[in-house]
């Protein structure tokens, strides 16, 4: 074995152990970036000014022309600018629906009535989304077969550099061709993460290789370890520089393109490799630990964000809405989620993983309630149409009875009709008011006609009382035993003069005929009383009862007639009718048994006169 080849082994021995802790070391610093942490990176920097730009669009169509753009465009789809058109989208659809709501009610309109517009973008909207879902598969398919492909074009790469590392006689004069695989390297940009850390080992392990040989030419030698220490001295001191860096994000970032470089460039001297790293990784401890309290800040505000938003999908979903059965309670329903939906935009991201899961959540549950408030909006209007419908064949009724004269049928009509209205509910807020004074114009019509004949009617009536009140006065003026004539022709004079004379007012009725009862009662009594006295007079000259039949006929019709009243006093105990025929019945029977009682009267008269005649022979 050779000097050149022992001294080659323990290079490469000690390029090896040193790779490997440099590896280690860098991949411990660098791996959340470039492996499985790299997205969560990307999706937690969400909100930062670069993704600020992609929800500046002010309308929805703005928004679908540039999903449009990103559809049928060759540019590399961002997954953020999509997510943020997509939050964007919605967003604007909210404000239009909250502004075209706040401009319904300032117009004038029913809160009751108010029914969102349907979401018309929407399947256009979905439609771009579809299509960018696809082509970002395809995207990404493209990417891992590029990836892959890189990833065999390095490992060609170290296969060359171990070929000119198989010949160490002749490292020296390939060392234009090693640099311009470096170089070839440098510019092959991303290989499958889970390879990445690996490949890189191998090769800078073989790279190590090279210069540890090259170190016979010490001017090749030199000049690069030179080189590349002033670039990672470079590197270290901007590294360092990011520590007073306020934007946690910015520097992170801006140190993983370092930590790029750092691996790109060669070695430096054996004995300042360690020393060189230790400055560059403690750079990056630094700005690492910065960025990692960051996000564990951030990760613990946007699991209470999650927690929050959880909170307020359940409270959404807990509504039962089988229970909303009013127009007030709807109304105190959706107070409440638009106040939740304004608690939702003052909450900040959730984790990203479940940020768009929590948005959809959320918006489903309140498009559920707002679809179920539709609904029954959908089927009051239906009703209220309805009621519509009956209410104007109720003022069509009422408008062809208006002008009717048929005062108490037409009155009896119009009462029911209002029960009826009374009985339908209610029609739609805009025809309310019309309608209502449409049915009451035509209600008023007749019962004021009906009013200014009933004035008319009354003013002929009082006419007439006063008229039957002069008749009763008249009556009441008269003696029986003074009245030269007949008196029953006068009374019957008086009776026909009372019948002509027509109504009176209804609550006058009873008590004048009442008066007039009384002094035609008193009068007619006066002439019974003088006809009777007269009939038992005759009877005492002229019948001759020597066989006692005419007492015993007479004591058998006063029996009869006592039976007679008694049996209508009876009748008079039960009857209790309140109406007025009821009372008129009471009078007619009160008169017929005080003329049984007259009669009674003239019987008894007639027995005792044929007793005095008897006793007198």
């Amino acid at each position: 074995m050779t000097d050149i080849q022992n001294v080659n082994e323990e290079l490469q021995q000690e390029a090896l152990t040193e790779d490997t802790n440099v590896a280690e070391t860098v991949a411990e610093t660098t791996a959340p970036i470039f492996e499985e942490e790299a997205a969560e990176v990307a999706g937690n920097e969400a909100d930062t000014d670069e993704n600020k730009k992609f929800t500046s669009l002010a309308t929805k169509q703005e928004v679908i022309d540039r999903l449009k753009a990103i559809a049928e465009g060759e540019e590399p789809i961002s997954r953020l600018e999509v997510e943020a058109l997509k939050s964007n989208f919605y967003r604007i659809h909210k404000q239009e629906t909250e502004e075209a709501y706040k401009a319904f009610i300032e117009n004038g309109g029913n809160p009751e009535e108010y029914l969102p517009a349907a979401n018309v973008d929407e399947p256009l909207f979905k439609e771009q989304m579809a299509v960018i879902k696809e082509k970002r598969t395809a995207q990404f398919q493209e990417q891992e077969r590029q990836k892959e492909e890189n990833y065999q074009k390095k490992l060609d790469i170290i296969e060359k550099v171990k070929a000119i590392l198989a010949n160490p006689d002749e490292v020296n004069k390939s060392y234009n061709d090693f640099k311009a695989l470096q170089q070839e390297w440098n510019e092959i940009k991303n290989v499958p993460a889970e390879k990445a850390t690996d490949l890189w080992k191998t090769y800078q392990v073989y790279v190590e290789q090279f210069y540890d040989t090259l170190k016979l030419n010490n001017e090749f030698r030199a000049y690069d370890f030179k080189k590349n220490l002033e670039l990672k001295t470079a590197l270290c001191e901007s590294a360092e520089k990011l520590a007073e860096e306020t934007d946690v994000i910015s520097a992170f970032r801006k140190l993983q393109q370092l930590h790029q470089e750092f691996r790109e460039i060669g070695p430096v001297a054996t004995e300042l490799r360690e020393e060189i790293w230790t400055r560059f990784k403690d750079a990056s401890t630094v700005v690492n630990k910065r960025h990692q309290d960051h996000f564990e800040k951030r990760k613990e505000e946007e699991q209470n964000n999650l927690d929050q938003k959880t909170a307020l999908c359940e409270a959404v979903e807990a509504i039962e809405l089988d229970s909303i059965t009013s127009f007030n309670d709807w109304n105190a329903k959706t107070e409440e989620i638009t106040a939740m939906q304004a608690k939702w935009k003052t909450i900040g991201y959730a984790p990203q993983k479940m940020n768009v899961k929590i948005f959809e959540r959320f918006r489903a549950a309140c498009d559920k309630f707002f679809q179920a408030k539709t609904e029954y909006y959908k089927s009051v209007k239906e009703g209220l149409n309805n009621n519509l419908q009956l209410k104007k064949e109720l003022c069509e009724k009422a408008e062809a009875l208006a002008d009717s004269t048929d005062w108490k049928a037409t009155a009896d009509a119009l009462v029911e009709l209002q029960k009826q209205w009374k009985a339908i509910g209610a029609v739609p807020k805009k025809y309310s008011d019309s309608l209502w004074e449409r049915f009451r114009a035509a209600c008023d019509k007749f019962f004021d006609a009906k009013k200014e004949a009933n004035s008319t009617q009354h003013n002929e009536q009082t006419d007439n009382l006063e008229k039957k009140r002069a008749i009763v006065e008249r009556l009441a003026a008269i003696n029986p035993e003074e009245v030269e004539g007949d008196l029953r022709a006068l009374l019957r004079s008086a009776q026909e003069e009372w019948n002509a004379i027509g109504h009176v007012p209804f609550k006058e009725k009873d008590v004048v005929y009442k008066a007039l009862r009384e002094q035609m009662d008193r009068l007619y009594g006066a002439l019974s009383a003088s006809a009777a006295q007269r009939r038992i007079n005759r009877f005492k000259n002229e019948v001759n009862d020597t066989d006692g039949k005419v007492r015993e006929r007479l004591v058998r019709q006063f029996d009869i007639l006592k039976n007679e009243i008694k049996t209508y006093e009876n009748n008079l105990g039960f009857l209790t009718l309140s109406s007025k025929s009821g009372n008129g019945l009471v009078d007619e029977l009160n008169r017929k048994v005080e003329k049984l009682k007259a009669d009674l009267v003239e019987i008894k008269a007639k027995i005792a006169a044929l007793d005095e005649k008897k006793q007198g022979n």
